[in-house]
């Protein structure tokens, strides 16, 4: 893992959470924000370690609940829990496949609202559901599951543009003559 990939996805997620919260452009066209932590919580639980996962979740979740209307705190157990979940599993997941990545986006983008709004619930607050919120919800998981692939096509041109690739030495050198024949 590279030291500055955990960074990298650190600042990468405090850009979205102001941009979620500053641009209003998809807010006004499609009559819902699209919460784009989740998806890159699937990027993170496939590429790093359980510690990035643990601050992305941490950080990224009071980042979000300071700038909305949610109590402090509640969507990060959410965050970790999809986190956790998927990094359990990523021996298992095929993370190059762009199917498994618009599923994942998918489901990790309906559990974190769900998740979040339960523990509100649990909290004994009462916030408005209805109509709206159904589509709110449909908004979310299809803008998640479309931006799991352009997280992974990002950071992978980070990666490749950051960072070397070592090469594999092998026995044969280019310089080296062959003798052909009978010496």
């Amino acid at each position: 893992m590279n030291p500055y990939q955990s960074l990298l996805i650190l600042v990468t997620a405090y850009l979205l959470v102001f941009l979620e919260s500053s641009f209003q452009g998809v807010r006004h066209l499609l009559g819902a924000q699209v919460n784009l932590l989740p998806a890159l919580m699937v990027y993170a639980s496939l590429s790093t370690g359980l510690f990035t996962i643990i601050l992305l979740a941490g950080l990224g979740g009071l980042w979000v609940d300071s700038l909305s209307a949610n109590p402090l705190g509640v969507t990060m157990l959410p965050l970790f829990v999809v986190g956790l979940l998927i990094y359990r599993r990523r021996n298992l997941i095929l993370r190059d496949q762009l199917f498994a990545q618009i599923v994942l986006g998918l489901v990790a983008s309906a559990i974190v609202p769900v998740g979040a709004l339960l523990l509100v619930l649990s909290c004994g607050q009462k916030p408005l559901l209805g109509l709206g919120t159904t589509w709110q919800f449909v908004v979310t998981v299809i803008g998640g599951g479309i931006a799991t692939p352009l997280l992974f096509k990002l950071f992978g041109f980070f990666d490749d543009s950051l960072s070397y690739r070592r090469t594999s030495e092998s026995s044969f050198r280019p310089d080296r003559e062959i003798r052909r024949g009978r010496s």
